[in-house]
């Protein structure tokens, strides 16, 4: 038999897996019903066990793994079937859908901005690419920001999210946890650190530098190399305040080159950060939901039952559903002991069907769902 005839009866099985498939999934819908009709819970573990344990009987042993993945998937479309059919109210969905009616057509261009620091600082920076005139306030701590928001002081907070050297800003994530607050936009910015110090000052009189947690992870090589006693302070903006107002010739700060001029420091050594690609994104929280026009990012917060496969089941419903998922990080859940928050950053526009739908078969599937907006960034 040649690979043309191969070929050809491969295509009538598939035309008969085609109609079984078809006829499965008809019944699923005439079982859901019967179960919404009994008061009965869609996922029938029970039930999905005996199925797998018949099935894998039918073949060698060679080939049950392959039709225990197949079941698995046929499972998880039949119970996304049936959670259409049986489940009517979708609060979220009202609320997204709500917020895209509402949701002016532009983001402000004058706006209360809360953010991290001081004058220079790379928040700062941010906020001045998402608003043509941001009126800002500077607070010590990340929390303090979302209490700013939180409070009605300021409209807005301008945080630190994720760098592309450092990884995840951790307290901003168990923060995010804590507010109710949603994504309005993201920003992806450049970060360049450079080495500033007082006029005179030279490259081997420093003895002392001052820099934020982050810079300095992101320069250690460059800080390593340099030989010098690290203090960490909580910006880097503040760094080169502090470097300006110490009056020393011995101290250095790491911080953006908008910081030199701003402080009446120069620089001994541009862009000392180990990787030159170096990126932080920045997001701007708000109180109110809003969508505005171009959001295609959506990111949640869950928390899953501890059963093996809850984080399977969620992935499925996602690849179902044909949606990119860009972030997965697992945060564990302060107070909680061995208990962990997982985030999601999906990239599919907030406008389809399928993240709806997506969206009501994963609050089924999650003790806690977080929905923490859906947004554009802007590079």
């Amino acid at each position: 038999m040649n690979l043309t005839q191969l070929r050809e009866r491969m295509d009538k099985i598939d035309d008969a897996l085609v109609d079984l498939f078809v006829q499965r999934m008809d019944l699923t819908a005439e079982i859901a019903l019967h179960k919404k009709d009994a008061g009965l819970p869609i996922h029938d573990p029970a039930r999905e066990r005996e199925k797998l344990y018949d099935v894998t009987g039918k073949v060698d042993e060679g080939r049950a793994a392959h039709l225990s993945a197949l079941y698995y998937l046929m499972f998880e479309l039949s119970r996304a079937d049936q959670e259409q059919i049986i489940t009517s109210d979708f609060p979220l969905g009202d609320k997204i859908t709500a917020a895209l009616k509402n949701t002016p057509q532009l983001l402000p261009e004058r706006c209360v901005v809360a953010c991290q620091g001081t004058e220079g600082a790379y928040s700062q920076l941010a906020a001045a690419k998402l608003f043509a005139l941001p009126s800002i306030m500077y607070f010590q701590n990340f929390e303090s920001v979302f209490s700013a928001v939180d409070s009605g002081l300021c409209a807005v907070g301008v945080l630190p999210l994720e760098n592309s050297t450092a990884g995840s800003i951790n307290q901003v994530y168990d923060l995010l946890m804590r507010y109710p607050f949603s994504i309005l936009r993201s920003v992806r910015l450049k970060i360049d650190h450079c080495l500033l110090a007082k006029e005179g000052a030279k490259l081997t009189d420093i003895k002392e530098l001052y820099t934020h947690e982050q810079a300095a992870i992101q320069c250690a090589a460059y800080i390593k190399s340099l030989g010098a006693k690290v203090t960490i302070v909580e910006n880097t903006a503040i760094a080169a305040k502090m470097v300006a107002e110490s009056g020393r010739t011995d101290a250095a700060a790491l911080s953006s080159r908008h910081c030199a001029a701003l402080y009446g420091l120069s620089p001994l050594a541009d862009a000392v950060q180990d990787r030159t690609n170096n990126y932080t994104r920045f997001i701007c929280v708000s109180k109110t939901l809003s969508i505005y026009p171009g959001a295609n990012i959506t990111s949640l917060m869950l928390t899953l039952p501890h059963k093996p496969g809850s984080l399977y089941r969620i992935l499925s419903r996602l690849y179902i559903h044909g949606i990119n998922l860009i972030k997965l990080e697992s945060r564990p859940i302060p107070d909680r002991d061995f208990e962990f928050m997982f985030y999601f950053d999906l990239e599919t526009p907030v406008y389809s069907a399928e993240l709806l739908a997506a969206l009501r078969e994963l609050s089924d599937l999650c003790d806690e769902l977080y929905y923490l907006g859906s947004y554009a960034q802007i590079l």
